[in-house]
């Protein structure tokens, strides 16, 4: 049997809720009135503003580069944004990136290559950045630190109406959303913006970060858990509510070292990374336990929270005139491919 963590099948996402396919406990979820649905890429698929770029780079006329410049300032700074949390240090890697892609931009021919390269070389300037978040953890994030205690997976079973989405919603969310993910470590949070707010395939990170896929799913998850724990705090003026209702139920409740023991499966759970075993194991404790369904919902919903935030842009004058810079520097080096192959042909 395949550890859940060294990686799993790929799959196509479809429109549906943020479950597994193959797994019962997936009807549950999708009569469930918070049911939460997205589309994914499929596993061929790449984010389509990188194939056109590579359509407009081969029309080779001056109006097509504009265009794929555009969208390709577009795509680094939004990235660079939700890794650097600075908008000069992601203006900075918007130049940066782009004053190298320029000389490489006519040997793309492959999408895939091009999106590789560009958050390759975007991810290493921005971690270089020396604009570091003062609220950043400084050590790895424990998995044992980001599970709920007794008391919160109390808490949590009383208080289906206040969700880390809908608390966004009323508090400015992207704010919000953008602050926590900045309190992540620098090497966590790069998996998360990759995966959840860039819809990267785990292959296609392992690539442009050099990582394992088990270590990728181990950090995502443990992102994933900050994350959520950080939206949740937000809950709290909610969640004392019900203090008194969840207090009479505690009883009722499995161990949580138990719950603690399927929190560690979850994201491998809804990425369908589990093999049906553990799928099935994952949803039978899910059948009998209450807060572990408002974890799970909890869960779900601050990752839904990246995957629908929207995308910053750039200074559109500054943008421009980069624009300009990087159009005069292409004709001159085409110029000079040019002229050393018709002098190369000369000779001939």
């Amino acid at each position: 049997m395949q550890h859940p963590l060294i990686g799993g099948s790929d799959n196509t996402f479809q429109q549906r809720p943020i479950i597994a396919p193959g797994c019962r406990w997936r009807q549950v979820v999708e009569s469930a009135p918070h049911a939460i649905f997205f589309e994914r890429a499929t596993v061929e698929s790449v984010r389509p503003e990188i194939e056109q770029v590579v359509r407009l780079i081969q029309r080779k006329d001056q109006k097509s580069l504009d265009e794929a410049l555009t969208l390709l300032q577009s795509t680094v700074f939004s990235f660079s944004m939700k890794v650097c949390g600075q908008r000069q240090d992601a203006e900075d890697t918007m130049q940066e990136v782009l004053l190298k892609s320029v000389p490489n931009l006519a040997k793309f021919n492959s999408p895939k290559a091009l999106m590789v390269w560009l958050y390759k070389v975007a991810k290493t300037r921005c971690l270089m950045s020396r604009r570091r978040s003062k609220f950043a953890p400084r050590e790895a994030l424990s998995l044992e630190e980001l599970m709920p205690d007794r008391q919160e997976l109390e808490k949590l079973s009383g208080n289906t109406d206040a969700t880390p989405e809908t608390s966004l919603l009323r508090r400015e969310s992207a704010k919000r959303l953008r602050e926590a993910v900045q309190k992540l470590p620098p090497d966590y949070r790069l998996i998360l913006v990759l995966h959840d707010m860039e819809d990267l395939r785990d292959e296609d990170i392992a690539e442009i970060t050099g990582l394992r896929l088990g270590t990728i799913r181990v950090r995502l998850h443990r992102a994933r858990l900050y994350l959520r724990k950080e939206l949740a705090k937000q809950n709290n003026h909610s969640v004392h509510r019900q203090m008194a209702k969840s207090a009479v139920q505690i009883s009722e409740r499995p161990r949580p070292a138990r719950c603690k023991e399927m929190f560690a499966e979850l994201s491998n759970y809804l990425d369908d990374q589990l093999d049906d075993s553990l799928c099935e194991e994952l949803e039978k404790h899910m059948d009998g336990c209450e807060p572990c369904r408002a974890f799970l919902a909890s869960l779900q919903q601050a990752i839904q929270q990246c995957r629908t935030a929207s995308n910053e842009a750039p200074d559109s004058q500054a943008s421009a005139k980069l624009r300009r810079e990087l159009l005069s520097n292409y004709q001159e080096l085409m110029a000079r491919i040019t002229r050393r192959r018709a002098n190369e042909a000369s000779r001939v």
